[in-house]
Formats: C-alpha cells, structure tokens, sequence
C-alpha cells in the first residue's frame, strides 16, 4: 500500500513543514520526504511515530479514502425546511455540513419571516443578501443589510435575522460552530 500521499496530505493539514516533522518524530526532512514520494517504507514504530504527531490512530489513518471527498453538490443533494409561522424557509445546502466546520444555508424570509432567536455561542457567521433587505438584531445594536452586501459577526451576543423590507428577502449564511 503506498501511504506516502496520504502522509503527506495529513502533514500539510496540519500546517507542518518536513522538516517540522522531522524534528518532532527525531527523523530527518530527507527521511521524509523519502516517505512522502514513497521511496523508503518506516517501521511499524516509526510509522506509530509520524501518525502520533499527524494526530490519528492507525486505523483512522487506514479508514480515510484518498481522493474520495465530495466536492460538487448538487440540488437533489439539498434539504429543506420550512416554517409558516415565522415565515421562513432554509435550504441546506451540504448534507451533514452541521458536521462539518462551516455550514453554508440559503435563507428566505417571507415579508414580516423572522428567523429564530440565537444565544452567544462561538460561531462566527457570513451572511451576504442575495435579493430584498435583511436585519440583523444583535444584542441592542441593529443592522440592515440590501442586496449585494454582506455582514459578518462573531455570536457574542443573542441576535436573530429578520425580513426588514416589504418583499421577500434570501440570504446565502455561512456559520461556524454550526448551531443553525
């Protein structure tokens, strides 16, 4: 089994250079990139080594599928939810990105649609205005927001998006955390 790529993958998502490696497994940087492009092959305990720096276990290290990951999503990939009540609708936009570091969703409030009320959490959120005019009520302040402009926030404080014109308003959000 070639496990250089996959080495090398885990050891740029770690921000680490070869040489950083090195150090910390007490291997040279020619050592691994020898590794890397599959030239040389660790021992088992040098191998436990380099993943135990890399921050997985060999069998999670053995379970990732190169290559593998899903890049394009696509309408039928979608999930919606709608809430007549409060009038509004949101569109998932990847599936399972509440497991995932950012959860992209498109929002539409109906002419009085709020949506629900947060509390502070750690998230940061984007939000750009795609059609209509959107409030933000966060904490005490409020702000208002038109079609092709952005707001951007750290969830230090309760706050809520609502409708804030008189036609209905879609947002593309981006959260972190995800708590939407």
């Amino acid at each position: 089994m070639e496990i250089g790529e996959k080495l090398k993958n885990l050891r740029i998502q770690k921000n680490l250079t070869q040489e950083e490696l090195g150090e910390r497994t007490d291997l040279s940087k020619g050592y691994i990139s020898q590794l890397e492009r599959d030239l040389s092959s660790p021992s088992m305990e040098t191998f436990f080594d380099i993943l135990e720096v890399l921050g997985v276990t060999p069998e999670q290290f053995f379970s990732q599928k190169t290559g593998e990951q899903k890049i394009l999503y696509k309408e039928e990939d979608t999930t919606s939810y709608s809430d007549e009540t409060n009038g509004y609708h949101i569109k998932w936009l990847i599936p399972e990105s509440n497991e995932k570091e950012m959860e992209p969703i498109l929002l539409t409030l109906e002419k009085t649609g709020q949506y629900k009320q947060f509390s502070p959490s750690l998230s940061e959120t984007f939000i750009y205005v795609l059609e209509g005019t959107v409030g933000l009520q966060f904490g005490e302040a409020y702000f208002v927001a038109q079609a092709g402009e952005s707001i951007y926030y750290e969830a230090s404080k309760p706050h809520r998006l609502l409708n804030h014109g008189k036609k209905p308003t879609k947002v593309l959000v981006v959260a972190t955390e995800s708590y939407l």
